[in-house]
Order: structure tokens, then C-alpha cells, then sequence
């Protein structure tokens, strides 16, 4: 590794161990006096690592750059190109700071612009952060709509970090108080579909227009007096802002590692940015690049592909400029008509207008078990009551020793989830909604065979009826044997709840005909219609000859893949953004639900 480097600044060949086409110093490209103390260095390195060996693994390395950028208050730290030259970071303890990029100015001052050009370029792209003379939402149109000196006062202070001109005008900016002054009610404001610029008055082009003003474009392309070859000095990883068009290619990424990489022993710690529209071929290639380049390491990120992520260039709720309302509301009734999904704003009460909505009870005597543990350290009783067919259709969560008012809470809400679970709401839809639910008391698990830790007692208890009920083993830190299963009662799995939901699509067949011509009338009608239901083929594939039962091949991957993960488990910790436990990645430890880490890319 060492003579590798050394070849690098000499500029030769003949690599061991790596691609065809590592980078090397060109001396027609690097100054004399740079190029001699490079010589001078891997020469003395490789002269004492001859004579006394190499003590660690790695003699150089480059920690990770968009961190060290940030923590350093850098635009770039060279390798790692700027995510965006107006970007939002996401706070850990909630909303966001924006972030602009300072070399801007420098850099145009550098290329020949003057003052006046330059400050003409800044306003296009991150705004005035003022509303004095902003075009149609001002302090003279904000005034003539009831706004104070104060509350102008309040919005001028959140306008710097705004991700968007609406999020300095809300109610944790202006206040409850000024809010009922112009004329809001609370049900009103405490929505959170709740947008005070269109309730004002203002349309969507004069939201824009003001946008762009005080909150800035967010690109410089299209930018007044820059000029088309200098475009590509500001480029960035990604596209800028909702306008921005240009970026740097995930291969110019690889390039500038690549010409760094021969004279560092480790990995670089840099992020590969790619956009969202890339392709499994895209990825692959973008590690054969790597390899034929003598890169030692790849870590790829593709814009969006997770829920949350800690920088973004542009708002989340951008409305694109070919966006239709009146085609969208279209294709969401015709949505609401198919599939069963209504319109926003649609209530239960409106797409339920006289249908029936029936309640499956349960038998006067019902058979169901009940099972104790404890959750921290407080003793938990779980009992559940199943149909007939050994489907649950209620629970009850009782605490030992335990205040009148955490068990009343529990019970009462073990009782609302016994009537949803009667009228029809699927078991899954509260255990992916419950499991993972973080409060105390919480901690390690006594008692129960399969789940040794949980973030609390509601996320227990969802946990239990998962495995249970539904075979979600990857919810236990122990999965179930379930040749001969170690959980009370017989094991029940995804076959009995595929025959309660055909139990209740029997339930409204009967309904079929009528429901279809009030959907047809609701497509030539402002009212909503009835809800259709939705028609799964249950039947496994090959259920006319003798196939083997519902989900047999799934949950055998589902078995394998929980043995592999509960063998990477050790001592891991609970992951900080979602909860779930975490497995062994390295030295460090990674969530395998949201994809946080403690550490390690």
C-alpha cells in the first residue's frame, strides 16, 4: 500500500492490488515545490516503514467531509461538492435552521462581477428575508388585512430561517390571540391542513411570486447578469431549490475520490448523492467506476429514498407548475371510487351516508388466554378474546399496583381498540401504528418467551399480539419455534385473518349493486359516495392442487432472516429515531427499520 502511494507522486504505474486506472500526480498540473514535499513525504514513509514496520493499518485517511464541513462552518471541504447553495438541516429536537452557501459572493467577485451585479445575484438566489417591497404579500397588504406592527414584527424575525414564505405564517409565529383577531377559529388554525396566506385571500401565483422574492429561488440559474459559462462553478450535488436544473453527475463523485484515493491508505467518508430518478443499473456501475478507479470504498445515497433525511435542498410541499387542482380533485374521486380511498376532507360520516357499518360480536362465552409479564419492571396482564374461528376480536391490558389513572387510560384504550378490531379495522393496521410507540415505563421484558425488551407498555403488547396473531416474528428479540410453538394457545396466522375479511366482504355483498350506482352518482355529483370495498384473491397460488398453506415460502424467508438478524444482535441498543432494536454493523450498530446508525455509513 505504501509503495502504491509512493508510485502516485512519481507518477508511474504497475499498481498492486487495485483498478486499471488509478489517478497519479501529473507534475504538468501540480506546482514544483508541492510536488517535491509530496516526493519527500511517501519517501520517508516508505524508507521508515522498511526499517521499523507499520504499526496501524492505515498511515493516512479522510474523516467524514459533510460533517467536518459543518462542524467547521466550511461551504466544502474540496472532495465533498456543497449538498445545495441554499439548504434546510433538520434539527434533532424538531423544525429547521437554513443554510446558505458563503462563497457565492467571493466566488463571483473572483470571476469578474461587480457590486451591484453581485448583490442583484445573492437576492435571486436566497431572497430579501423582507417584506418591504415584496411583490402582492407586503406590510402594506399584510396591514390592510389586519396585521399589527407587532405581528409584522414576529413574521420579519422567522422570514431568515423560513424554509418557505407559509412557514413564518402560522400560529407558533403569530399566536393564538392574533390569529382569532383576524377572524380564525380554533378548530380552525389547529389543523394542520390549516394555510393562512390562501385563507387570507391570496392566490397561489401571488404566494409564489412573493416566495420567490423574500425566500429566494434557491438556484442561481436564470440568475440576472451571470453569464452561461460560469453555471457550472456554482454546481452542486444536488439540484437546487424547486427551479434548479443542473448538478454534479454521481460519476464527477467518483472521479474527485478517485484523484484523491491513491494517497490515502483507508476508505474516503464521503457520500455518493444521486438523484431520486436512478436505477439499479446506475448503482451498479457506479461501483464497477469505483473499483476500475481504485476507490476503496462506496457509500451511495439516492435523494428521498428515506422517510426523513437531515439536509434537503427544497420544501416537501412544493406544488409543481403543471399541477391542475381541478384534475387532481378528478383523480382522487376516481381513486375514492376504485380502491376505496376518499378525497382530504372526506369524513367517515359523509362516505357512510346510509350504509350500514356492521359490528362482528363476539360469542357470550369465547375462548382466549391471557398472558403476564413485566414491562420495566410493572407487571402487565394481556388477555385476549377470540372468535370462534380463533380470530381476536378483543383485549384487555390490566396493571398490578398501579395508579387508578395509567390503568383506567389503559383499559379504557384497550377497549376502543377491541370495538375498532369488531368493526373491521385490521389487526395489521394497529400493529404497524402501535409497535414501536416509545414512553415509560419501558425496558427489559420478564416472562415472556419471545419479547426480551420494549420501548413501553403499549408497544409490548402490540408486539405479543403480532407474533400471535399475525406471525410477525421479526417483532421478537426471541422468534417462536413454531413447530411447537412455545406462545399460549394454538398459533394463529395470516389464514384466519384472511377469513375474517371474507367474512366481511360477504357481509356487504348484498349491498354491491346499490353501492355501485351511488358511486355513479357521485362521479356527476359534488356528494361523496359509498366506500367500495377492496377484493383480495386470498387463495395462495396453487390452491387447487394440493398447495401448501397461506404464506408458507414468505414466512420461511421471514424465519431465515430472523435467525440471521437475531445472531447480529449481541448487546445491541434501541434505535433513538424509531425504536426498534438495533443489529451489529462493524464497530457500530444500524436500525434495519428506519436505517439511523450509531456511527458507521
Amino acid at each position: 500500500v505504501m509503495r502504491n502511494h509512493r508510485r502516485a507522486a512519481y507518477n508511474e504505474t504497475g499498481f498492486e492490488g487495485v483498478g486499471t486506472s488509478v489517478s497519479t500526480i501529473d507534475p504538468a498540473h501540480c506546482p514544483a515545490d508541492l510536488l517535491d514535499a509530496a516526493r519527500q513525504a511517501w519517501d520517508r514513509a516508505l524508507e521508515l516503514g522498511d526499517r521499523h514496520g507499520y504499526r496501524n493499518a492505515q498511515t493516512s485517511c479522510l474523516a467524514p467531509t459533510g460533517t467536518i464541513g459543518l462542524v467547521m462552518d466550511c461551504d466544502t471541504t474540496g472532495v465533498e461538492p456543497d449538498f445545495a447553495l441554499v439548504k434546510f438541516k433538520k434539527l434533532a429536537g424538531g423544525g429547521y435552521f437554513k443554510i446558505a452557501n458563503q462563497s457565492i459572493a467571493p466566488s463571483l467577485r473572483r470571476l469578474g462581477y461587480d457590486r451591484h451585479q453581485i448583490l442583484d445575484i445573492l437576492a435571486y438566489v436566497v431572497g430579501t428575508s423582507s417584506l418591504e417591497n415584496a411583490p402582492h404579500i407586503n406590510l402594506g397588504s399584510l396591514a390592510a388585512r389586519g396585521f399589527t406592527p407587532e405581528d409584522l414584527t414576529k413574521v420579519a424575525k422567522a422570514l431568515p430561517g423560513a424554509f418557505e414564505l407559509e412557514n413564518a405564517f402560522n400560529v407558533f409565529t403569530l399566536g393564538t390571540d392574533t390569529l382569532e383577531r383576524l377572524g380564525f377559529t380554533e378548530d380552525e388554525y389547529g389543523t394542520f391542513e390549516f394555510r393562512l396566506l390562501p385563507a387570507l385571500g391570496f392566490s397561489k401565483e401571488q404566494i409564489r411570486a412573493a416566495n420567490d422574492f423574500i425566500c429566494g429561488r434557491q438556484t442561481i440559474e436564470g440568475a440576472p447578469h451571470l453569464r452561461a459559462e460560469h453555471l457550472p462553478v456554482f454546481d452542486c450535488a444536488n439540484r437546487n431549490g424547486k427551479y434548479g436544473k443542473r448538478f454534479i453527475h454521481h460519476t464527477g463523485h467518483i472521479k474527485m475520490m478517485a484523484a484523491a484515493q491513491p494517497f490515502i491508505s483507508g476508505a474516503i467518508s464521503k457520500t455518493i448523492n444521486m438523484p431520486n430518478e436512478v436505477t439499479v443499473e446506475d448503482v451498479a456501475d457506479a461501483y464497477m467506476m469505483s473499483w476500475e478507479l481504485g476507490v476503496k470504498a462506496v457509500a451511495l445515497y439516492r435523494d428521498g429514498s428515506k422517510a426523513s433525511q437531515p439536509l434537503s435542498a427544497s420544501s416537501d410541499d412544493a406544488v409543481s407548475e403543471e399541477e391542475n387542482e381541478e384534475v387532481t380533485e378528478a383523480l382522487r374521486a376516481e381513486s375514492a371510487m376504485a380502491w376505496g380511498v376518499w378525497p382530504a376532507g372526506t369524513s367517515p360520516t359523509q362516505a357512510y351516508a346510509q350504509q350500514p357499518r356492521p359490528r362482528f360480536l363476539l360469542p357470550n362465552r369465547r375462548t382466549g388466554w391471557t398472558q403476564e409479564a413485566r414491562v420495566g419492571g410493572h407487571k402487565v396482564f394481556l388477555r385476549a378474546g377470540e372468535y370462534d374461528d380463533g380470530t381476536l376480536g378483543e383485549i384487555f391490558i390490566d396493571l398490578a399496583k398501579e395508579g387508578a389513572t395509567l390503568r383506567g387510560v389503559l383499559a379504557s384504550f384497550a377497549i376502543a381498540v377491541s370495538k375498532g378490531l369488531q368493526y373491521g379495522v385490521p389487526l395489521e393496521e394497529y400493529v404497524d401504528t402501535f409497535v414501536y410507540q416509545t414512553f415509560e415505563p419501558r425496558g427489559i421484558v420478564e416472562t415472556h418467551p419471545n419479547i426480551k425488551m420494549a420501548n413501553s407498555i403499549v408497544d409490548y403488547v402490540f408486539r405479543a399480539l403480532g407474533i400471535e396473531y399475525l406471525h410477525r416474528d421479526e417483532l421478537a428479540q426471541v422468534p417462536p419455534d413454531r413447530s411447537s410453538s412455545d406462545l399460549p394457545g394454538p398459533p394463529k396466522g395470516l389464514a384466519a385473518e384472511a377469513g375474517r375479511q371474507m367474512e366481511l366482504s360477504e357481509a356487504v355483498k348484498e349491498q354491491d349493486i346499490e353501492a355501485q350506482a351511488a358511486a355513479a352518482r357521485f362521479v356527476d355529483s359534488d356528494q361523496p359516495g359509498p366506500v367500495q370495498p377492496l377484493a383480495f384473491d386470498l387463495a395462495p397460488a396453487g390452491a387447487g392442487n394440493g398447495s401448501s398453506a397461506i404464506g408458507s415460502a414468505p414466512e420461511a424467508a421471514l424465519a431465515s432472516a430472523g435467525q440471521m438478524i437475531a445472531g447480529l444482535m449481541g448487546d445491541a441498543p434501541v434505535c433513538s429515531s424509531c425504536g426498534h432494536m438495533t443489529v451489529r454493523n462493524g464497530a457500530c450498530y444500524v436500525c434495519l427499520t428506519c436505517g439511523d446508525t450509531t456511527g458507521c455509513s
